[in-house]
């Protein structure tokens, strides 16, 4: 579960030039453990044993630069041709020789990583579907038929109401996990469920002894099942690597059009130097929508910031699509929802990005399982009573499951994608972003609260531009927008934020991105006016002025994110604080 990795920040660990070659290419959680290696052993010794590590090259790996690891009694475990690099694992005694290779350009642990389901909710229906706007795809007959969509997760288990997919051929797979598996089955339940809200059929709830169907967005696309998550929902950034490569090499095959990662880390470093993050630009190159869970951990204060600057790796890239929660509060109706406490809110840490990009239900989302699985034995509890959707339904059903998350809301939004596709196969990765964008509901609840029923802690929430980005999902909206942006791979990459020298928090555009004031990040745009305030006197639009939603009178002063002890620095000769993430503290 996503708890298990509750954001931490990774302080860089400054080496002096004779106890490292090069230490800006090693990532500053490996500069780390390097030294608290060092540190367990007296004073002269050399740290012992090896580690699994992530080495991307200058340039395309070749046998050459696997010998560069091997020989230096490393062991290849994997080639990730896509990030330039491959899987080893390497010894500590070699780190220093390695990193002064010309040919090397970063160095990272392949790191664990988490599915984003969070909690253990209360059975109620969600209505997540008719909250937005699903059903309006469905009448036109928009199920993402003939759309490839990759589930990069912790597998898929069978189940009634996935058999019509893929023709009845049953859903292709493949497996990136080692261990007792040799094939692609959910043994978690984590993909299944997701799965579920993507392609559902609704074929166990339906007909004359149920009054509630549980279907997907896009019921009829062909699903790819890559697992990359084991039985207890952990996985490693090779593996996620090699599934993405997978998925690429099979785009034209399967009609892959896009991936789903429902799952996350925290971050290290820029998205630039991020192996998990340069594949996802790679699949985004390569024509596929890339769409990310955002995290859960929008409750996490340890850095006195409400929970802003948590979003996860890679949903902070700036090319792919990052989802963030919202709570339906079992309404169909769209205009009552209000962000999901748990779910992590920007700027991305180091590069400042902009996100969420979009949001969608997450809350108490009910979907598929199988009851042998390690969820459905860990919280017994989310179990569907089948009095919820069946007419003198009694005990529990053994088909659908409750969680919560920004994994839920993931796939919320990938099955529009594919419905998106269908109807227009021609759209490219970012004009996809930029419809959804344009087209999201802007009318959110201002400010709300949610009360931890087991801590008794309240959290206030309100509805920025770094809680719930672009606004909430409209599936009939981005149906019926003509707009077509830039087709080019980047032009709807999201935009960066800084304070300028006045103290303002300001839009940072790149020269290639198509969000120019007046086109998708304008004040009546995406935002409307009630959201952006003000404007500087460089011409970029202010995000909050004194008097707009980060006013000091605000749920969430001024001072808490922006202030100058917390994410840009104290610096005056550098106002934009480029290098600081949290200041000196």
């Amino acid at each position: 579960m996503w708890g298990r990795a509750c954001f931490v920040l990774i302080a860089a660990v400054l080496f002096s030039a004779a106890a490292l070659a090069k230490p800006n290419k090693l990532s500053p959680d490996l500069q780390k453990n390097l030294a608290d290696r060092a540190s367990r052993h007296s004073s002269g010794s050399t740290a012992s044993g090896s580690m699994d590590v992530i080495v991307q090259f200058k340039h395309p790996v070749t046998a050459s630069d696997h010998a560069k690891v091997t020989g230096r009694g490393g062991k290849l475990r994997g080639e990730l041709k896509s990030v330039w690099g491959g899987a080893y694992t390497v010894p500590v005694s070699a780190f220093n020789d390695l990193a002064a290779d010309p040919d090397v350009a970063y160095i990272s642990p392949d790191r664990p990583l988490y599915s984003t389901s969070n909690g253990s909710p209360t059975p109620a229906l969600d209505y997540h579907a008719e909250s937005v706007n699903a059903p309006a795809a469905w009448t036109q007959g928009l199920t993402g038929s003939g759309i490839g969509v990759a589930v990069i997760d912790s597998g898929i288990s069978s189940s009634s109401d996935l058999q019509s997919n893929n023709g009845n051929s049953g859903i292709l797979g493949a497996n990136f996990v080692g261990g007792l598996s040799t094939n692609a089955n959910d043994q978690y339940g984590h993909g299944t469920h997701v799965a579920g809200i993507i392609a559902g059929t609704g074929a166990a709830s339906h007909g004359p002894n149920y009054f509630y169907t549980f279907k997907g967005i896009a019921p009829n696309v062909n699903l790819i099942d890559l697992r990359v998550l084991d039985q207890n929902g952990v996985g490693t950034d090779s593996q996620v690597i090699q599934a993405i490569e997978a998925a690429i090499y099979l785009k034209n095959v399967l009609n892959i059009r896009v991936i789903n990662l429902s799952l996350g880390r925290p971050v290290y470093e820029s998205y630039t130097q991020d192996p998990l993050c340069q594949a996802v630009e790679q699949a985004w190159k390569a024509g596929i929508v890339v769409v990310v869970a955002a995290g859960n951990d929008g409750r996490d204060n340890s850095m006195n910031t409400d929970g802003y600057g948590t979003i996860s790796a890679p949903g902070n890239d700036p090319y792919v699509i990052t989802v963030g929660a919202m709570n339906t509060l079992g309404s169909a109706n769209p205009a009552g929802v209000v962000p999901a406490s748990y779910s992590s809110k920007g700027p991305t840490i180091i590069d400042h990005v902009v996100k969420p990009d979009i949001v969608a239900p997450g809350n108490s989302i009910i979907s598929l399982y199988a009851p042998w699985l390690t969820l459905a034995q860990e919280y017994p509890g989310n179990e569907v009573p089948a009095s919820l959707y069946q007419k003198n339904g009694n005990g529990k059903s053994g088909t659908y499951f409750m969680l919560s998350g920004t994994s839920m809301a993931t796939p919320m939004v990938s099955g529009a994608v594919a419905d998106m596709l269908q109807q227009n196969p021609s759209l490219t990765p970012d004009q996809v972003k930029a419809r959804l964008m344009k087209t999201a509901s802007k009318n959110l609840i201002p400010y709300s609260t949610a009360t931890d029923p087991t801590t008794g802690v309240t959290y206030n929430m309100q509805a920025d531009i770094f809680t719930v980005g672009a606004g909430y999902l409209n599936i009939q909206a981005a149906l019926a927008s003509t707009d077509l942006a830039p087709a080019a791979a980047g032009s709807a990459m999201s935009p960066t934020v800084t304070q300028n020298s006045q103290g303002n928090i300001v839009l940072v555009n790149g020269s290639s991105a198509i969000w120019g004031n007046t086109v998708l990040w304008g004040t009546t745009v995406v935002w409307g006016t009630s959201v952006l305030n003000g404007v500087d006197p460089s011409g970029e639009s202010v995000l909050w002025g004194s008097s707009g939603v980060w006013g000091s009178n605000s749920l969430q002063g001024y001072t808490v994110l922006w202030g100058t002890t917390v994410l840009w620095g104290t610096s005056t000769a550098t106002p934009d604080a480029a290098s600081a993430v949290y200041g000196d503290n």
